[in-house]
C-alpha cells in the first residue's frame, strides 16, 4: 500500500515539474540562449565583458532552478515527515498491545491521508510559479549590455 501512495505521490509532483517546465522553464530558456546569443553579436567585445554577459544571462534561469529544486525538496521532506510520523503512531500502538492488523489498517490510512494533504498542497505551488515569471521578466530585461 506505501508503494502504491509513493506513486501517487511521485506522478502528481512530476505532473507539477512538467508543467512548470512547460509553462515557464523553457520559455526562460529560450529567453537566456536568446541573451546569450546577442552577447557574442559584438566581434570587437573583450572576452570578459562577453562571458560576464552571457553570465548575465544565465543567473536568472539558474535562480529559478534552485527555486524549484529547493520547492521540491521542501515538498518531499514534508511527505516524509508525515509518513514517519504514521510510522511512528504504528510503531507506539503495536508497543501499546494494539492488533496487528489493526494497527497496518490506521498506517495506511495514515500514510493515504499524508499523500492526499500533500498532493492538494501541489496547486500551491502558484506561488513559485509566480516568482518564476518574476524571474523570466528579469532575464528579458537583461538582454544584451555590452
Amino acid at each position: 500500500m506505501a508503494q502504491l501512495q509513493q506513486l501517487r505521490a511521485q506522478e502528481a509532483v512530476d505532473s507539477m515539474v512538467k508543467s512548470l517546465e512547460r509553462q515557464n522553464i523553457w520559455k526562460m530558456q529560450g529567453l537566456m540562449f536568446r541573451c546569450s546569443a546577442g552577447c557574442c553579436e559584438d566581434s570587437q567585445a573583450p572576452t570578459q565583458q562577453v562571458h560576464q554577459c552571457i553570465a548575465r544571462c544565465r543567473a536568472p534561469l539558474a535562480q529559478a532552478q534552485a527555486l524549484v529544486t529547493s520547492e521540491l525538496e521542501k515538498f518531499q521532506d514534508r511527505l516524509e515527515w508525515c509518513t514517519m510520523h504514521c510510522n511512528d503512531k504504528a510503531k507506539d500502538s503495536i508497543d501499546a498491545g494494539s492488533k496487528e492488523l489493526q494497527v497496518k489498517r490506521q498506517q495506511e490510512s495514515c500514510v493515504t491521508k499524508c499523500v492526499d494533504d500533500h498532493i492538494n498542497l501541489i496547486p500551491t505551488v502558484t506561488k513559485m510559479k509566480e516568482s518564476l515569471l518574476s524571474i523570466g521578466k528579469q532575464t528579458s530585461a537583461i538582454g544584451y549590455r555590452g
